[in-house]
């Protein structure tokens, strides 16, 4: 029996709707809201902007949420001047909506218990295919996502090694500002998270915009 050709997709044919983008971006936003409730249960942190805020939140007492929207402000003039005025105002209501959740959540959703290691695994694979969905949909959680983002698509390296060095260096602040057992559970929780984003998130596989 012959084998079949099999011609690539119209790429037109196969671009996102808006209702794509809407259900997309909104699942990937709760998923990551969800992996973050389990993280700061843990009083964990994490890497990136969201990192950032975590750290702030814990040593001040604000909300993460309010932190986390403020902290991603000077950001959007980047991802305005060279990612376009779509991916701006996709990556701010991510970030919005994101902020918002993180506060209501834990009001729905009692967390009693939970081990360092299996939290920092909910954390990473939950909050990494939350980004995923986001990425694929042209949007960002704002801050130091977008320049690995555009470190991808302007220099060729992949988003989650681009993340991976940043989060290294943030932790090696870390380490001088909170316990070393909660930054190495952290980086733990990191690693998996950037590792689900390098092994799938690659423009080469994924023609749909």
């Amino acid at each position: 029996m012959p084998t079949p050709i099999l011609t690539p997709p119209d790429p037109e044919a196969v671009r996102h709707t808006p209702v794509d983008d809407a259900q997309g971006l909104a699942i990937g936003v709760f998923i990551c809201a969800l992996g973050l409730v389990f993280l700061s249960h843990l009083g964990f942190i994490t890497g990136q902007t969201a990192g950032v805020a975590l750290i702030i939140s814990y040593l001040s007492g604000w909300p993460f949420g309010w932190v986390f929207a403020v902290i991603n402000l000077p950001f959007y003039w980047l991802a305005w001047r060279r990612m376009g005025m779509e991916f701006t105002l996709k990556s701010l209501g991510c970030v919005l909506s994101l902020s918002v959740l993180v506060e209501l959540i834990p009001r729905w959703l009692t967390i009693e218990s939970v081990t360092p290691v299996l939290g920092t695994m909910i954390f990473g694979a939950l909050t990494g295919l939350g980004l995923l969905a986001i990425f694929r949909h042209r949007g960002s959680l704002g801050g130091l996502g977008v320049v690995a983002l555009l470190a991808q698509d302007r220099l060729g390296i992949k988003a989650g090694y681009v993340q991976l060095v940043i989060d290294v260096l943030l932790f090696g602040v870390a380490f001088l500002l909170l316990p070393g057992r909660v930054v190495a559970y952290s980086l733990f929780g990191a690693v998996i998270l950037n590792g689900v984003i390098a092994f799938n998130h690659r423009r080469d596989r994924y023609i749909a915009t």
